[in-house]
This record gives C-alpha cells, structure tokens and sequence, in this order.
C-alpha cells in the first residue's frame, strides 16, 4: 500500500480539530454550569429580598470589606441592593456565638433603618432546638421584620425573659439571643455608617 502523505496529514487536522471543538465545548459547558450554579447560590443567598426589590447584582457591589468586631457579634461583610440606581437594601453578613459555635445570618436593611428580613447562612445549633433558626422561611425570623434601633428602643431589644419585647425559640435560649443580639448590633451599625453603606462606598 502506498503513503498518502497528503490523506495522513488531513486526518490528523480533522483529529486535532475534533479535540479542539471537544475541549472547547466542555470549557462552554463547564463555564454555563458554574454561572448557573453560582446563580442558584445567589439567589439562596438573596432569598431574604422580594427579587423586584432590586435589579442589581447585589454581592458585586460590596459596601463593606473588613470584619467589622460589634458588642455581641462581628459583621462580615456587607453589600448594596439597588434599583433603578437608588439604594433598596443593605445587606450584613453577620456572625454570633450560639450555644454549639457561630451563627452566620445575613441581615437586610431597608434605607429608612427597617428590617427586610433576616436568613440563617450557617450554624450549628441542637437540632430540634436551636437549629430551628436554620430552616426557610422562618417563623420566628420573620417576627424582626419591619422592626428598627427605634422600634423597639434599645432596651426592647431583648428577650423577654430579659426583660425585652422579644420571644424566644422553645428550648433554645441562648441561640435567640445570640441572634437577637446579633440583628441589634447590625441596626445600630447600620444606623451609625448609614452614608457609606447606602452610598456604595466600601467602608472598613
């Protein structure tokens, strides 16, 4: 049998080039399930904002870079909700100590210093117990909303039991208060950083 240089080298382009588009087509598909992913984490992640509240990519605009130590908690980060432009919501990421370890909730505040809502991120309490605040939508979570520093005064910013305004998940004391205490250090920053935070300027 002859060589057939020419037959050789046309089939090892068309080789070559099937694993190129086979290559490529995998780096689409691989970049598609990542962003579609990432998608799904965000809007878990968004869940705590009625969605036509904002029409920005809130976790790409940061308003807050360093842990931020507060009396009963740290905030983790923070970002800005905008729609049409204008601050909708600030989001802190914050994190208290409960009664098995931290507690990371994420805290939506609204311009005027309201809660939107509040959504437990992580946490690690007794189950049927204080790992009851990890479950969504939350009862007892949803109890903060609408509430601000003002509303109740700083005082009612407490369980009952500790003389305040608040009830308590049953059985789990220490956990709604960690969380409580947490949402109260978040309005209180929120009230005292209000112009950076709702001006999209990073604040350490």
């Amino acid at each position: 049998m002859r060589n057939n240089p020419g037959g050789l080298a046309l089939l090892a382009l068309l080789t070559v080039l099937g694993l190129g588009a086979t290559y490529l087509m995998q780096i689409g598909t691989a970049e598609r399930i990542e962003v579609q992913q990432q998608t799904l984490a965000n809007r878990a992640l968004l869940e705590v904002l009625p969605t036509n509240l904002y029409d920005n990519q809130p976790l790409a605009q940061p308003v807050l870079t360093e842990p931020v130590p507060l009396a009963h908690s740290t905030l983790l980060g923070g970002y800005l909700a905008t729609h049409a432009g204008q601050p909708a919501a600030v989001l802190l990421r914050s994190q208290a100590l409960g009664y098995e370890g931290s507690i990371e909730l994420l805290i939506a505040i609204d311009p005027s210093g309201h809660l939107l809502g509040v959504k437990t991120l992580r946490q690690a309490e007794t189950p049927g117990l204080g790992a009851a605040i990890a479950s969504w939508p939350n009862a007892w979570l949803q109890s903060f909303t609408g509430k601000s520093r003002g509303a109740p005064n700083d005082s009612g910013w407490a369980l009952k039991k500790d003389q305040g305004q608040f009830d308590q998940l049953a059985g789990a004391t220490v956990t709604s208060r960690a969380v409580l205490q947490a949402v109260h250090d978040a309005l209180r920053y929120f009230d005292e950083h209000k112009a950076p935070l709702t001006g999209g300027v990073a604040h350490e």
